[in-house]
């Protein structure tokens, strides 16, 4: 059977996130399995616009899973946005050969994604972004090496909180979501989680599990705060010091989150991920974004997959609200 594509384009675009070397790795081995160049794209669409490019082989990503960050770099680009940055992008394809490109990202890589693929070109996303806000995708690429950082830095953070009797808010990231606060908030024991998803109720939400844990005998606090929250860590930390007097300090962990070895699930995932992309690509099929659906790797069209949303797990905010004591 002909070969649906001979040169592949690997890219990565957005924020960093821990995996993305691995679904690199992943998709240079699969395609070299199939018969099928592949070639690195540096720096995401600034990179394709501009023909900032690597030809990867097998050694070349010899013992690159374990490596944090990502190999290709990334940017953003602002040209890419325009038709005549979306031109150039395809001219750099047409120079190379390149029959596909696969997209390791988010919305935003996917949307790039999308207008190429509008402009001829065979394309495949894959979910990478520590923030698990992808709709169309149970589970993103770095979620869960930056839930293990962030909870080894809020542990270490508890040993001196503890020791000096003060309240901790600590911000995590997130962007616009609370996916990351509300797992890392159940997982470490927080006495309250904030999330932008729901409104903020000082006195229920806050105030009053801080009052019921000092009744029980606590004389520290942990609140963790998603970075989408309105106002952020600090104005939080302003309303617990007014209101209680209680000696409170703000700590926001910021990209130190992206960074660090990934686990062993963000391997796993992002290996799995890479391999069905190149499979899709190699069957001919196109616009197309890989997804996890519980224990099921599956896709979508691009249109279907940036027309989704996605809310916060229901379960999970309600346990965490009956373990903080809110009503």
């Amino acid at each position: 059977m002909e070969k649906a594509v001979r040169r592949i384009g690997v890219f990565t675009s957005g924020g960093d996130a821990p995996g993305m070397n691995a679904a690199i790795r992943a998709v240079v081995r699969t395609s070299l399995h199939m018969g099928i160049e592949c070639v690195g794209i540096r720096r995401g669409y600034h990179g394709l616009i501009n023909g900032d490019f690597t030809k990867l082989t097998f050694e070349s990503v010899s013992d690159l899973s374990r490596r944090g960050g990502t190999m290709l770099y990334s940017a953003r680009s602002e040209e890419f946005k325009t038709p005549a940055g979306q031109e150039r992008a395809v001219a750099t394809c047409k120079m190379l050969g390149l029959d596909a490109l696969v997209g390791i990202g988010g919305d935003g890589t996917f949307s790039g994604l999308l207008c190429l693929a509008k402009r001829g070109l065979s394309v495949v996303g894959i979910p990478g972004t520590i923030d698990n806000d992808i709709a169309c995708s149970s589970y993103t690429i770095g979620y869960d090496t930056a839930c293990n950082t962030a909870l080894e830095s809020i542990d270490k953070l508890r040993d001196t909180m503890q020791s000096h009797e003060r309240c901790s808010v600590v911000e995590v990231m997130g962007h616009r979501a609370g996916h990351l606060a509300l797992t890392v908030g159940v997982a470490c024991g927080a006495t309250a989680v904030i999330v932008p998803e729901h409104p903020v109720d000082y006195e229920a939400d806050l105030l009053e599990p801080i009052r019921r844990a000092r009744l029980a005998g606590r004389t520290h606090f942990m609140i963790i705060v998603a970075e989408g929250v309105e106002g952020g860590a600090y104005s939080i930390g302003k309303v617990i010091e007014e209101a209680t007097a209680l000696d409170t300090r703000v700590t926001v962990l910021g990209h130190i989150q992206r960074g660090g070895s990934p686990s062993s699930r963000d391997r796993i995932t992002a290996t799995y991920m890479g391999y069905e992309a190149v499979r899709l690509l190699a069957e001919g099929k196109t616009c197309r974004v890989v997804a996890l659906q519980g224990e099921n790797y599956v896709d979508y069209d691009i249109t279907e997959a940036l027309q989704m949303t996605k809310s916060l797990d229901q379960h999970t905010y309600e346990v965490m609200r009956a373990l903080t004591g809110v009503h």
